[in-house]
């Protein structure tokens, strides 16, 4: 029969416990790591979300109570341990648990779906469908203590630099972007859609004189992709500010990009040990590349690819084994940049765009944007979109739109750059892609 906590509490997480508690009584909570049964004594680690814990038990000279308990124990189950603190060189950390009185919170059903202690190696699928079993191990829950480390980050950097916070619509009446990767939903008697950017509720908020804002939520595109670095659901990191040109979002991409590196490395210790990643921290300027000198460095590479075309996946991976870290992709052209990104005034062929680039990823794009009414709702006919259909948006541009421009950043592309993986999957807690829709 599995215990209620009653009047138990946790003392310890098992990263605090030290030679320092040398015989003090202590209660932690965990699950069963291993299991080994020497007839004499047994030993048991216990793991929590800080790192393991040995348990032992010499079964001559523990309560009665307490061994038929851990005679009970299965791998993964909950358990509550109230014991005392002894030095054992031979334990993990140099110390080891002497139990006292054990609860089991919760038995484990055997056999588990997958191995958590890692003994049996499983594919990404199986991994996914047992995923709160896979993120159990040290390694992976790592990515998400990186993950949160990074947000907390990022919001500390906009809410010290005079960013206000918002959270715009995710049911939204039609295309944001205009594109046509979006998911329909039935809203009541009407057709609605998931929302792909909030690009133009984040304008609006520059008319409404917000001045600077930033949002962190999730976006959905449509888009039959299967590859390692897109889903289907993701994080977008968004900023928007007024009276700011492409430059100046740059250097505030660039400051926070570097601040976030910084600040996982020094905070984030134990998980990127965990992860084998040794995260280095870039120069502060990031290096600037115009499309221009990207084109001639991609056909360089035998990697063919003419002016006004976006990247291919093989220009990509060229342009990445030539640049190292993070740089700036600038001065794209104007067709293949949505409608409310804004030409360059001398060269109009050429925009105020710009794309963040690690290596051969993506990262963020972002642009100066539109503000004068009558050339964005040109803009939107010459991309083949009705302005009609941007009716409240538009309205926006009528009564005082300040000069304004902003980006977005992908917080799951981004982890993938600091814990060094290759498949955006793993570094989603529940990821969604055109196949997997559970857990």
């Amino acid at each position: 029969m599995t215990s209620l906590l009653n009047d138990w509490r946790r003392t310890h997480y098992t990263k605090d416990i030290n030679d320092s508690l040398n015989e003090e009584e202590i209660l932690i909570m965990g699950w069963v790591h291993e299991i080994r049964d020497l007839g004499g004594i047994i030993f048991v680690l216990i793991r929590d979300i800080t790192g393991i814990i040995q348990l032992t038990a010499p079964t001559k000279h523990i309560p009665s109570e307490a061994l038929e308990e851990i005679k009970k124990f299965r791998k993964e189950s909950v358990v509550a341990v109230k014991g005392k603190v002894q030095e054992s060189g031979k334990a993990p950390n140099g110390v080891e648990i002497i139990p006292d009185e054990i609860k089991i919170l919760n038995l484990a059903n055997q056999p588990l779906p997958m191995d958590p202690t890692e003994k049996v190696k499983a594919e990404i699928d199986t991994r996914l469908d047992s995923r709160f079993l896979d993120l159990r191990k040290a390694n992976v829950s790592g990515i998400f203590k990186i993950k949160s480390r990074m947000l907390h980050t990022i919001r500390l950097f906009f809410e010290e630099n005079g960013f206000i916070e918002t959270n715009t619509p995710k049911l939204v009446a039609s295309a944001t972007e205009g594109g046509t990767e979006l998911f329909p939903i039935t809203y009541f008697e009407r057709e609605a859609f998931l929302s792909q950017s909030p690009q133009l509720y984040k304008q609006m908020m520059m008319s409404a004189g917000f001045d600077k804002v930033y949002e962190i939520a999730q976006i959905f595109r449509a888009e039959e992709h299967d590859t390692l670095r897109h889903l289907n659901e993701a994080i977008s990191i968004d900023m928007e500010a007024s009276f700011m040109d492409d430059k100046d979002v740059m250097k505030i991409l660039n400051d926070l990009i570097y601040q976030v590196i910084v600040d996982v490395k020094d905070n984030c210790q134990d998980a990127l040990a965990t992860l084998e990643v040794d995260l280095k921290v870039p120069d502060k300027q990031f290096e600037i590349l115009k499309y221009d000198d990207m084109i001639d460095m991609v056909n360089s590479k035998d990697v063919p690819i003419e002016w006004g075309e976006d990247l291919s996946r093989a220009a990509e991976k060229a342009l990445g084994e030539m640049m190292e870290g993070y740089y700036f992709l600038t001065e794209w052209p104007t067709e293949i940049k949505p409608f409310y990104v804004m030409p360059n005034e001398k060269q109009p062929e050429k925009s105020h765009a710009f794309d963040l680039m690690y290596k051969d990823l993506e990262i963020s794009s972002g642009a100066m944007r539109v503000h004068q009414y009558d050339l964005l709702k040109e803009k939107i006919a010459e991309k083949g979109l009705n302005p009609n259909a941007f009716g409240s948006y538009l309205k926006s541009f009528e009564y005082g739109m300040p000069p304004h421009a902003g980006w977005g950043l992908g917080a799951d592309r981004f982890n993938m750059c600091l814990t060094g993986l290759n498949n955006i999957r793993e570094t989603v807690l529940f990821p969604r892609d055109r196949r997997r829709l559970t857990p």
